[in-house]
């Protein structure tokens, strides 16, 4: 298998053409951009998304790739973009969306999900067909859901002051979140204070008091270099799975050939694929990293664990009474990981068979 997989690469490799042959070449180019930068599993997901539709069509669909906000600076405007066909392909999280979407935050609800097999079983499932097909009705069809991959691993506690091990550690901690409600929400169930933060602004507001800790993936952490700002703790609570929503102008999606959409859906399978993997690689050295620079890692005893669990559950009450929808996509989710724990479970014991 491994070495096929490596000749394939080579092969895709050497038929790969140069970006500015490609673009010349190309009947369409598209044009992707993911707030972000280089460093992160969106660009590289992006990387394998280009190499595959390029050769895939043989020349024939460029993709030009604008990392950060060149183009589009914050999740509105860069879904308005996408739904005036001004920018073919679009990454955002579910607080980047969660304006146009509310119900995205779903995959924000803490502890749902318990690993990595399970969250990527849901994500590749017909779950995400469902919030497809919400998205595309509640944008006038103008902005459709490709995939759902992953960008930083899992959410993680972590501060500049003291070890959490239970919300009572967390109790007027003042903590960064980003603008959607239910990351507020959640701060407010553990005893602490949300404080709505840019993120360019976050290594600043942590230099300078403004906010004791964040909930971030320990690659984000380290990339943003946030342990030079006082970030010395964390917690490996993994509350939740850092999901991606990959969207692309649905007005451009149905331009194309039907052969046309076939690479292009499997490019963006590609892609998901991609972003699930890069995660698990790069936090290996973005946690050797964190304990160099005098960190602290603290992974919670399962009774410990049960404390969140249990402050948490005003959380699912108020998604469930405030998102539109609520009750319906908390009980498709659920179902969801249900079946999708079971999958993994079957396929887990065939595994260990013998």
């Amino acid at each position: 298998m491994l070495k096929d997989f490596i000749k394939t690469a080579l092969v895709a490799g050497a038929l790969a053409i140069s970006a500015g042959q490609i673009a010349a070449a190309a009947d369409i180019t598209l044009r992707a951009t993911a707030n972000s930068n280089e460093n992160d599993e969106d660009y590289d997901g992006l990387v394998v998304f280009k190499n595959h539709i390029e050769n895939a069509s043989n020349g024939a669909i460029a993709v030009e790739i604008f990392m950060g906000t060149q183009i589009c600076a914050t999740g509105e405007e860069c879904l308005q973009g996408i739904a005036d066909s001004t920018i073919d392909i679009y990454m955002s999280t579910s607080g980047g969306a969660a304006g146009l979407f509310p119900y995205l935050q779903i995959l924000d609800l803490p502890y749902l999900m318990n690993d990595d097999r399970v969250a990527e079983e849901v994500l590749s499932g017909p779950f995400t067909a469902e919030l497809r097909d919400l998205a595309l009705a509640d944008s006038g069809d103008t902005i459709r859901l490709m995939t759902i991959g992953n960008t930083g691993g899992w959410r993680n506690f972590a501060n500049t002051e003291h070890t959490i091990k239970t919300p009572a550690d967390m109790k007027g901690m003042k903590l960064r979140t980003v603008p959607a409600e239910l990351p507020q929400e959640l701060v407010r169930a553990l005893g602490a204070s949300p404080t709505p933060i840019a993120w360019p602004e976050l290594f600043t507001s942590l230099q300078t008091g403004v906010v004791q800790g964040t909930a971030n993936g320990i690659t984000d952490i380290m990339n943003m270099k946030f342990t030079d700002a006082g970030l010395k703790f964390i917690t490996l609570d993994r509350h939740s799975y850092m999901a991606a929503f990959w969207w692309m102008s649905n007005e451009r999606f149905q331009s194309l050939s039907d052969e046309q959409k076939t690479i292009v859906a499997d490019a963006f399978y590609a892609l998901q694929q991609a972003t699930f993997a890069s995660p698990k690689r790069k936090e290996i050295a973005a946690y050797e990293g964190f304990l160099e620079a005098g960190g602290e890692i603290y992974v919670p005893s399962e009774a410990e664990k049960a404390e969140f669990k249990a402050a948490v559950d005003p959380v699912f009450d108020w998604f469930k009474s405030s998102v539109p929808g609520g009750e319906d996509i908390f009980a498709s989710f659920t179902a969801a990981v249900d079946e999708a724990e079971a999958t993994v479970n079957e396929q887990r014991a065939v595994e260990i068979a013998n």
